[in-house]
């Protein structure tokens, strides 16, 4: 038997003794001590627990990384030479470190170089954007990326300690100089614990470096590799009880066809689409195809039927679909091998003033490392130049060598810095003899002269670490901040109400004799359409009314007056009501609207007395005001037995109130005279500027009231207008430079490049009512719109530049230059000359033309004039 089976048989019983005394408290006899099951579970559940949020799901504070993250560079870092490794090779070198599965280490890589930051890649590596998966590991390759190279790995910085086998040395935390860990991002479940923090953008979070390194508060968002929009108004510096909005990139191709070109984070096309084909399914939208075209980009095609409005499906979209998603961040992050919660920009300001101690740590062993090269190039200076090296010829020992040098030098110590050593000593023996015969004392002093320049340099930097940490982020961002713009835009969002722009994908119907109301009582009287998530209100006829869930069947009361679709806070909705109060009581008549109640609440629309009934009711979407004819039951005294009611004469009030008598006798019936007009008046429309929506709760800029036939104006910065209606669901583009109620007689000025005569134009006209794009400049490419003026009598400013730069501004009285025309008209040019600037500066005062009533008005005696103001 060999020695190396004796070996291989201790190290076998070594085992089983171990195993023996790990299971001893189970398998001891009677006399052992005895343990209880549930406090070994608590014990070894603690520390499995433990285990998994400190090595394996949670991010460490200093680098960012998870351990198996941490590993995988560190493997490939010592595996660098400039090319690209397989994947297969990374992960089993990889696995010298991590003690899991390949799988785990292959999943972690691929996320890594997904991200495109620290790990360049070559081959299949998936998509995030589609959700395919990487190739198998032996067909795709990766190496470090030069940003990896210059801000995470430095030895000389780096705290080790012995890999899980004891084989091999690995960091603890990699001296990362940058905030890693907001850069990427990271999320991880633990056991009864989760971290999820969102990435950062990379110029961003640089920008915030600067500024905590000069004391000045900075904010950070969120900016996500799938682009999109965010709203961030909820953010909570990433702590948990925050959420972001996040919504797809929404573009309307025209009135049939809605394009996705972005989606949200965490999402994917084909999750995305799914949604989408879902929400048309049940009937929440109307969507005829979905074509999915994403390769490079997102490219989602969404063609919708002739009679949907792109508009609102737009709003579907984000309201029943995948196209808005909420994502809650929980910033939990290792820090002295606890876990910790901690804001972003707290850990922002932690990771930069790590940075600036590791650029601390780097200056301090740089100015060691000069000192010393200065230190022996002034000792090699003197060993030679003195020829101390002679007196060794005579010594016969090593010993005596060494005395024999540092007896030679003792004369020169106090022109070094520090002692010399016997290291110092032997370092000169070792000089070879070639070197010595050919010194120049020349290129020695020019040598200790640029190190002593370098040690100038360095403690200067370590004398205003800040300035020069500041220095390295903008290098940082130079260098590499050009491939890093921000991709998901800053916005916010308007709430959305799902059953403002949900599909009408079911039918209401009504027995109102036996009281019930639903979408499945299709024998019965047909209502109206409404959608699944509606509420309906219901009066019957003893005055009581209820906001309910629209069902397939619901019991009500019996005696049914009135059933419609209940929109919350809809001041517009106008109900008339003629009622009986009590048995015999008298005639009350009252205007209300029912704006916010309480679902499935029964409420009263009398005074609540007994006997109480509704002799005649109206509901009208606009507050309209109809007229009755009444007719009294005959009885002595009553002159006139049929009068007039007119609604238009009360005043609406809450839907508490009692209302108004309108007569004490008996009434036969009511019919209706004549349907009236709007009482209310327009609708007072505001545009908000943040989020490019209309609304009517005084959110941005007041349009003015909207009626019948009103619309409103959008101007583009490319010269294109078009008009639209004033629903609330409409959507605006981002560049607009002019939302307002239209006016056809009203006057705009603009002036414009003509690309095709290398001209500036200006000219004056009205805008129309159009629905499609239209563009009032000249449409030859490069041509671009200046300016756009309402002034009744605009002034514009020409400034020349070229070989006319010295001629002095003209000034154009606008009204006099060009009259009014159309806005298919070309204009007038400005100048010959070469122009510099347009500019419209402040307008004319002019007195208003008088027409030709007015001049005979003032002409004559008084009665001429009086009679031709009549006419």
């Amino acid at each position: 038997m060999s020695t190396d089976d004796f070996e291989l048989e201790d190290d076998n019983a070594n085992v089983n003794e171990t195993e023996a005394g790990r299971f001893a408290k189970l398998t001891a006899g009677d006399d052992s001590k005895k343990y209880r099951l549930t406090g070994m579970c608590k014990d070894w559940f603690l520390d499995y627990a433990s285990y998994v949020i400190l090595e394996r799901a949670v991010p460490h504070l200093n680098d960012g990384l998870k351990p198996v993250q941490r590993r995988i560079l560190h493997a490939m870092k010592r595996m660098d030479d400039g090319r690209f490794n397989k994947v297969a090779n990374i992960i089993g070198f990889t696995m010298q470190f991590h003690p899991h599965g390949d799988a785990s280490i292959g999943d972690a890589l691929v996320q890594l170089g997904q991200k495109d930051l620290l790990v360049e890649t070559q081959g299949n590596w998936g998509n995030i954007l589609t959700g395919d998966s990487a190739a198998a590991p032996r067909y795709i390759e990766a190496r470090l990326s030069k940003f990896a190279n210059d801000v995470v790995f430095n030895p000389k910085t780096t705290e080790w300690m012995p890999s899980y086998d004891g084989r091999n040395q690995e960091p603890v935390t990699l001296p990362v100089k940058f905030p890693l860990l907001l850069a990427q991002g990271v999320e991880g479940i633990a056991v009864g614990l989760a971290s999820k923090i969102l990435p950062h953008n990379f110029n961003e979070l640089i920008d915030a470096s600067i500024a905590h390194l000069k004391n000045k508060d900075f904010e950070l968002y969120p900016d996500f590799p799938t682009g999109g929009l965010a709203d961030c108004s909820r953010y909570n510096d990433g702590l948990r009880g925050g959420a972001v909005k996040v919504r797809a990139r929404i573009n309307k191709f025209d009135r049939k066809t809605l394009v996705v070109t972005e989606i949200p984070f965490g999402k994917t096309t084909t999750t995305v689409i799914e949604s989408i084909l879902k929400a048309n399914d049940k009937g929440k939208i109307k969507v005829r195809k979905v074509d999915d075209n994403t390769a490079q980009n997102v490219e989602i095609v969404i063609h919708l039927p002739n009679d949907v409005s792109p508009d609102k499906t737009t709003d579907a979209l984000y309201a029943f679909t995948d196209c808005e998603v909420s994502i809650s961040p929980n910033s939990c992050i290792i820090s002295n091998d606890h876990p910790h919660f901690i804001g972003v920009k707290q850990m922002l300001r932690m990771a930069t003033d790590r940075t600036k101690d590791l650029l601390k740590q780097e200056l301090e062993i740089r100015l060691h490392e000069l000192n010393e090269q200065w230190h022996f190039s002034s000792l090699e200076k003197i060993f030679i130049e003195k020829r101390i090296y002679l007196k060794i010829e005579e010594s016969e020992t090593w010993e005596e060598v060494i005395e024999a040098i540092d007896k030679g030098l003792k004369s020169y110590k106090k022109q070094l810095r520090r002692p010399i050593t016997t290291d110092d000593i032997v370092k000169l023996t070792e000089i070879k003899i070639k070197r010595i015969s050919k010194y120049d004392a020349k290129n020695a002093d020019d040598l200790i002269k640029n190190i002593e320049e370098g040690i100038e340099e360095v403690e200067n930097n370590l004398n205003n670490l800040v300035a020069y940490t500041i220095a390295y982020y903008q290098r940082l961002k130079k260098k590499y901040g050009k491939n890093h713009p921000r991709i998901t835009e800053l916005a916010e969002f308007s709430n959305i109400e799902a059953t403002q722009v949900v599909v009408a994908n079911a039918k209401l119907y009504v027995n109102r004799a036996e009281g019930f109301v639903g979408t499945g009582l299709k024998k019965d009287e047909y209502i109206c359409d409404c959608s699944d998530i509606d509420d309906i209100i219901v009066f019957l006829k003893n005055g009581k009314y209820v906001v309910t869930k629209v069902s397939d069947k619901a019991f009500i009361g019996k005696d049914i007056i009135h059933v419609g679709v209940f929109r919350r806070n809809d001041t517009r909705t106008i109900y008339n009501v003629v009622y009986r109060d009590g048995k015999n009581g008298p005639i009350m008549m009252k205007r209300f609207a029912v704006t916010g109640v309480t679902r499935d609440k029964e409420y009263d629309v009398t005074r609540g007395t007994e006997g109480s009934q509704v002799l005649y009711m109206s509901a009208n979407p606009n507050g309209e005001a109809e007229v009755l004819k009444v007719y009294f039951k005959p009885r002595p005294r009553i002159k006139n037995l049929i009068v007039e009611l007119d609604f238009a004469s009360l005043a609406i009030k809450g839907r508490g109130s009692m209302g108004n008598i309108f007569t004490r006798y008996a009434i036969h019936k009511v019919v209706l005279k004549e349907r009236g007009e709007s009482t209310l008046g327009g609708q007072s429309i505001w545009f908000d500027d943040a989020v490019r929506r209309l609304n009517t709760d005084g959110h941005g800029r007041l349009l003015g009231e909207f009626g019948n036939g009103d619309r409103i104006l959008a101007v583009t910065k490319q010269g294109k207008f078009y008009t639209t209606d004033y629903d609330l669901s409409n959507r605006y583009e981002e560049e607009l430079i002019l939302v307002e109620k239209l006016d056809v007689e009203k006057v705009f000025s603009a002036t414009y490049y003509d690309a095709e005569q290398k001209y500036f134009y200006v000219k004056r006209f009205t805008f129309e009512e159009s629905p499609n794009h239209q563009l009032f400049i000249d449409e030859t490419q490069g041509s671009y719109l200046v300016e756009l003026s309402s002034d009744t009598y605009p002034q514009l400013e020409v400034t020349f530049k070229g070989k006319n730069a010295k001629r002095e501004p003209e000034f154009i009285d606008v009204d006099e230059f060009i009259g009014i025309k159309s806005f298919r008209a070309k204009g007038k040019r400005v100048s010959t000359l070469d122009v510099g600037t347009l500019k419209f500066i402040e307008p004319l005062e002019k007195e208003p033309p008088q027409s030709d009533d007015d001049d005979l008005s003032q002409s004559g005696d008084d009665g001429n004039a009086v009679q031709m103001s009549l006419l």
